[in-house]
């Protein structure tokens, strides 16, 4: 079922749960898991979809299906900001995952906050203003999302038994205060990281690499990171025994938030087992050479060609092209 590395949290709980569903034949009690993840309302009448995009994207309604997932970076019970941003896109007609990625400092217009970075949305509006934001500036039509705090991610990781991460030389310059760092919050005890290469990490570990901003790449290289550490506990899912998995959900679920029922999940898995055994694609936007950072009164943003890019995203995702090569 964990077939084409399904790459964020939110679709390991949705894999899982269909996992359940698939091999157990057990509705009632993937329901009785599922009841576990937070269900929050999204006033769809105001996610910023316009009648003309509405119009323009209904000849893919049937085909595409886009969902907003947001990695949130808070303390607990606060709001915090969405550092990762990504569509995950289930093309049923070309048999495709997509998840792509959106820059988080991309500088965009929010509503009633005017012009800022990206992922400042989500600390101001939660879920509901997030979506509006990429809807009204890159003329999506998305309507549900799921997040996870990247403060659970560890959990998670120690949950599935760790996972492997090959650390180059200039990120171990890095990940050691990042790791000292959050021992300190959390009260752990993680060791360092003694040389680069291929390592098994711990989720405090993996959570110091996410974190890792200042190598060469910058906040790009930081996106793949994000991508990577999700990649890697999808695949240590695919070699967990199916024994695990009830444990694993229920104590994965309750750290997922969505929009989505039960229902819409269970049609979703079913999409993609459709698929067959298709590979996750990945892509990031705005692309290198249609965006450029700039300092704006004093903060750092990157500001992008949106025409261009809104064109290359909907290329990408709705018609399966890539326009820029």
């Amino acid at each position: 079922m964990t077939k084409g590395k399904k790459i964020t949290v939110w679709i390991l709980a949705i894999v899982l749960v269909i996992i359940l569903g698939a091999v157990g034949g057990v509705y009632f009690y993937g329901n009785h898991l599922f009841n576990k993840m937070e269900k929050v309302e999204i006033d769809k009448d105001n996610i910023g979809i316009t009648e003309e995009v509405e119009e323009k994207l209904s000849q893919y309604s049937n085909s595409i299906i886009n969902i907003a997932l947001f990695g949130v970076d808070a303390v607990e019970g606060g709001a915090g900001r969405s550092d990762s941003i990504m569509i995950a896109t289930l093309d049923t007609v070309n048999k495709k995952l997509k998840l792509t990625s959106i820059m988080r400092d991309s500088y965009v217009a929010i509503d009633g906050h005017g012009n800022d970075k990206i992922n400042h949305a989500y600390a101001f509006g939660g879920p509901q203003l997030a979506i509006k934001t990429l809807n009204e500036n890159f003329d999506l039509n998305i309507e549900d999302f799921a997040s996870v705090n990247f403060e659970t991610l560890p959990k998670i990781i120690d949950k599935v038994g760790g996972i492997e991460l090959d650390i180059d030389a200039d990120e171990l310059k890095y990940i050691n205060s990042y790791i000292a760092n959050l021992n300190s919050i959390n009260g752990t005890n993680e060791p360092s990281i003694a040389s680069a290469g291929l390592q098994h990490v711990s989720g405090t570990q993996a959570l110091a690499f996410c974190r890792i901003r200042y190598t060469s790449g910058g906040d790009y290289k930081r996106t793949e990171r994000h991508r990577e550490v999700l990649t890697k506990i999808l695949e240590k899912i695919e070699t967990l025994p199916a024994t695990s998995y009830p444990s694993l959900l229920s104590d994965i679920l309750p750290m997922v938030n969505t929009s989505l029922d039960y229902s819409e999940i269970l049609e979703l898995g079913t999409e993609v087992l459709k698929l067959g055994d298709s590979k996750m694609e990945l892509e990031r936007f705005p692309l290198d050479d249609y965006c450029e950072g700039k300092m704006i009164n004093e903060i750092y943003y990157l500001t992008f060609d949106k025409e261009t890019t809104v064109n290359q995203l909907h290329n990408y995702i709705f018609e399966d092209k890539i326009t820029w090569q």
